[in-house]
């Protein structure tokens, strides 16, 4: 089987896609998609990095990052997804006790892997705005895209902040 390339030496844009391990809905606590932006706006600056959008869902997260140095998108996944794991599982063993409990400790909070796809344009960079922003409404969650408050939606649609700085490189 071939290897999974991450082709980041571009300096395009990258939409990622990763997921809580067995798709398990660690992210169903409003506080649990609180930590997930945080630790985005954080890395983002770390990083020098800009974010054009995000999802957070139950179950997986969507966002669409630039950086101006190549190859820093694994970098920043790989702190991204550990900081954030580390916390999620705290949050969990602290408020879900029970739930815990049924948890193996070894597994991860994600999968391992994210699934990266180079935006070389505006019209596709805007295909995946608009898709990740529909994610709450297409699985019932809210009746509009900018009622989910786990998104870059509001920004959008109505100028609100977010909770996670955004700007536009197309």
């Amino acid at each position: 089987m071939a290897e999974r390339r991450i082709y980041d030496d571009e300096l395009h844009a990258q939409f990622v896609t990763f997921s809580c391990y067995q798709r398990r809905r660690l992210l169903d606590d409003p506080r649990a998609r609180q930590v997930v932006m945080a630790m985005l706006a954080d890395e983002l600056g770390k990083f020098d990095g800009i974010c054009c959008g995000f999802v957070v869902m139950p179950d997986h997260v969507h966002a669409t990052v630039w950086f101006p140095q190549p190859g820093q998108l694994s970098s920043f996944m790989q702190n991204w997804k550990s900081r954030s794991s580390r916390q999620l599982k705290r949050f969990v063993r602290g408020h879900f006790r029970e739930y815990a409990k049924s948890l193996d400790p070894k597994q991860p909070f994600w999968l391992q892997k994210y699934y990266p796809l180079n935006l070389y344009t505006e019209k596709k960079a805007r295909e995946k705005l608009d898709y990740m922003h529909l994610n709450p409404v297409r699985a019932g969650l809210v009746e509009q895209a900018c009622d989910w408050q786990w998104s870059s939606a509001r920004y959008y649609e109505q100028g609100k902040p977010v909770g996670v700085p955004l700007g536009w490189v197309f």
